[in-house]
């Protein structure tokens, strides 16, 4: 069985030896990962899943509704389709059902927009892997689609959660979604469309009673909805033009909220003339009673915030007030509260523990997009994409340097809190990068250090991203970080199983670092080869490269980097057989990690140096060095050492014929990779069920 993977400076995985060792399951796992220069957290243990946000403060009018979906859960009816127009209030009456059944589910409610009315709507599969992520942060895609979905359901299995699929396109997109049973959905649409279970509840425009009542809401907050009187011919006339809709009845309520000097006949004679207008220039429809209500709103705006207004329109989702501060210029996000009050963008926070986010109703987007153009022309949403492009290559640096330097949870977190808007700012540079030499740069500076990607992209894409910044490198003549970008496409043709076209294009990048005089970059180069030679089986090759990277490693003193690459030639020599020799390795690979203060590194050492020893058969040693390696696991929390060591105890323990003991450390293992939805976690269970069927048969 194969021991495992070892892992090279740039954390690609070399091939394990090959051990010969008896008994009813797989071979010895390396204990740990080693990437580069730092410390990769373990894998994190589960996420509890927060809840969705609360209904908006002023929801109003769907009591009824919301009590008949109350009472088809009670009768056991587990997904509900809310159908409807645009602005009708779909979401805001899901918030208010799933914070009813908050009791019902008790393993979380999760939120996925499927944007259905967007251009390119969510996919089904990245839909799958935002659920996934939100129980195991660290989860990286397979390549196949089929996997993805067993995934799915499996982390679903015997789960009690709410699933909010929110804006869905049709039965397409959201059929592959539905979860196993235990779990409730909720799914909002503007189109009818059924599904297996589905329970639909079409929703109409509010009773003109709760019309009014919202409108005064807004207009006089603590005004009982009598308090102008529901025969007040005027608000009957602003209820009956914003077509009965919520979204249409904010923004005029807001509207007279924040204009003294506006009479509820005035608005009225104004909000005529705007429909007038739009309908002469060809509007119509119900978007003819939202846009109305928002063309009133935005006319009242102050210059300099209907400029904000009109720029928001290029964020593609949700955002937090410092993206707004830099895309919009807006110092201290004044000009974004105040749209706030306008009820022109929507505020909504979660919990205490978690920053507001910010956002624009589809219809209030298109209706500012609409204006930019107007406005601005082409080269105002072109500025505004590139500050907006800028600032979210700095959220990806930002989450991978979390990523890197020990935090790997709030890396991921931030990641995709912000993925949406981190695409877009990609997907602006790489459509400018010919003509445009910020959007080269930018393209060129987003996959500096892609680490973090690996675990939140298919390796092809990937593959695509780093192109396009290796394009953009060489269009800007900027040969250190295109040495940089065919280093990273030589890991990722790695990853693909492409070890021939890896070695290409590291040795192109290794020539650019010689290049430069870049010792460390050469380095890193020739261990990055050396570990693609050990793929291909190579390894006297892989020696020579391993061992020209530790003469740099030791003329630059990059202590860290001698270590890891010690520990890899001890590997190495453990391929062709020579264990005395890989043990002579990996000892100074450990005191090198335990003179620097590396724990995580001296775990790993010792468990490799552990896996020797059983290679030896010296069951005994090998058992000793597993267990220093499982006290430093649990030491520094490393859930993923202590499994591997655990595992490996468990070899050892059954070669001794310590069966239950065996049986105790491995369990570790298979709850492990269940917890991270491992590949190996049913082969590795079943494994322990035959050793368990042994100790009963004596």
């Amino acid at each position: 069985m194969a021991e495992g993977s070892r892992i090279d400076q740039h954390g690609q995985k070399e091939i394990g030896q090959q051990s010969n060792i008896a008994g009813n399951v797989t071979g010895p796992m390396i204990s740990g990962e080693v990437h580069g220069d730092v410390i990769v957290n373990p894998q994190p243990p589960l996420v509890l899943v927060p809840h969705l946000p609360p209904p908006p403060r002023d929801f109003t009018g769907r009591d009824e509704e919301l009590q008949d979906l109350l009472s088809g859960f009670d009768r056991g009816t587990t997904i509900t389709g809310l159908r409807g127009m645009g602005g009708i209030g779909k979401t805001a009456l899901a918030y208010a059902l799933a914070e009813k059944l908050t009791g019902r589910y008790p393993d979380g409610q999760i939120l996925v927009e499927l944007r259905g009315t967007d251009p390119v709507p969510m996919t089904p599969a990245e839909a799958m892997a935002r659920v996934i992520r939100a129980y195991h942060p660290e989860f990286k895609p397979p390549e196949s689609d089929a996997e993805l979905a067993n995934t799915y359901h499996s982390v679903l299995h015997e789960m009690q959660a709410l699933l909010l699929r929110d804006n869905a396109s049709d039965d397409r997109q959201v059929r592959p979604l539905l979860p196993p049973q235990g779990c409730g959905v909720i799914v909002t649409s503007r189109r009818k469309f059924s599904l297996p279970g589905l329970v639909p509840m079409d929703l109409d425009v509010l009773r003109t009673d709760k019309a009014v009542e919202l409108l005064l809401k807004l207009w006089k907050p603590g005004a009982p909805p009598s308090a102008e009187g529901l025969g007040d011919e005027d608000l009957l006339e602003i209820v009956r033009l914003c077509g009965f809709l919520p979204l249409a009845l904010r923004s005029a309520g807001s509207l007279l909220a924040n204009s003294p000097d506006l009479s509820p006949a005035q608005y009225v004679k104004e909000l005529r003339d705007e429909q007038k207008r739009l309908e002469r220039i060809g509007k119509e429809g119900v978007d003819l009673d939202v846009e109305s209500s928002f063309g009133l709103s935005y006319s009242r705006l102050k210059p300099e915030a209907a400029a904000v207004f009109r720029i928001l329109s290029i964020f593609p989702a949700n955002f937090d007030a410092a993206a707004e501060e830099f895309v919009c210029q807006d110092e201290g996000h004044r000009i974004l509260r105040e749209l706030v009050r306008w009820s022109l963008v929507e505020y909504q926070r979660q919990s205490d523990e978690f920053k507001g986010r910010y956002h624009l109703h589809d219809l209030v987007r298109i209706f500012a997009a609409g204006r930019l153009e107007e406005i601005g022309g082409k080269a105002a949403r072109n500025d505004a994409q590139q500050r907006h492009a800028e600032h979210f290559k700095e959220v990806l640096s930002s989450a991978t340097d979390l990523y890197q330097n020990g935090d790997a949870l709030s890396g991921l977190r931030k990641f995709d809190l912000e993925r949406m808007n981190i695409d877009a700012g990609w997907a602006w540079a790489k459509g400018n990068l010919a003509r445009n030499d910020a959007a080269a740069s930018l393209c060129n500076s987003y996959l500096d250090w892609p680490y973090l990607l690996e675990l939140r992209m298919h390796t092809r894409e990937r593959i695509s991203w780093l192109e396009t910044a290796l394009a953009a490198a060489r269009k800007l003549k900027d040969k250190r970080m295109e040495g940089v970008h065919l280093g990273n496409l030589g890991n990722a043709y790695s990853d693909q199983g492409e070890t021939r076209k890896a070695i290409e294009y590291q040795e192109q990048a290794l020539d650019i670092a010689r290049e430069f005089g870049d010792r460390r970059g050469e380095g890193n180069r020739l261990g990055s080869l050396g570990n693609r030679y050990a793929e291909l089986g190579d390894t006297r090759k892989a020696i020579e490269y391993q061992e020209q990277a530790l003469d740099i490693a030791r003329e630059i003193g990059d202590r860290r980097g001698e270590g890891n690459t010690l520990g890899n030639l001890g590997s190495s020599y453990a391929d062709l057989g020579e264990t005395r020799k890989a043990i002579e390795y990996q000892e100074k690979a450990l005191d090198i990690a335990h003179g620097i203060g590396d724990r995580k590194g001296e775990g790993i050492q010792l468990g490799k140096l552990g896996i020797r020893y059983a290679d030896l058969g010296e069951t005994r040693k090998a058992i000793e060095y597993y267990e220093q390696a499982l006290m430093i696991a649990r030491e520094i929390e490393d859930k993923r050492g202590e499994a591997i060591a655990c595992w490996n105890l468990g070899l050892e323990y059954e070669k001794a014929g310590d069966l239950r003991r065996a049986v105790d450390m491995m369990q570790v293992r298979v709850e492990f990779e269940r917890g991270i939805v491992h590949p190996d976690a049913e082969k590795d269970a079943k494994s322990l069920e035959n050793l368990r069927a042994r100790i009963e048969k004596k």
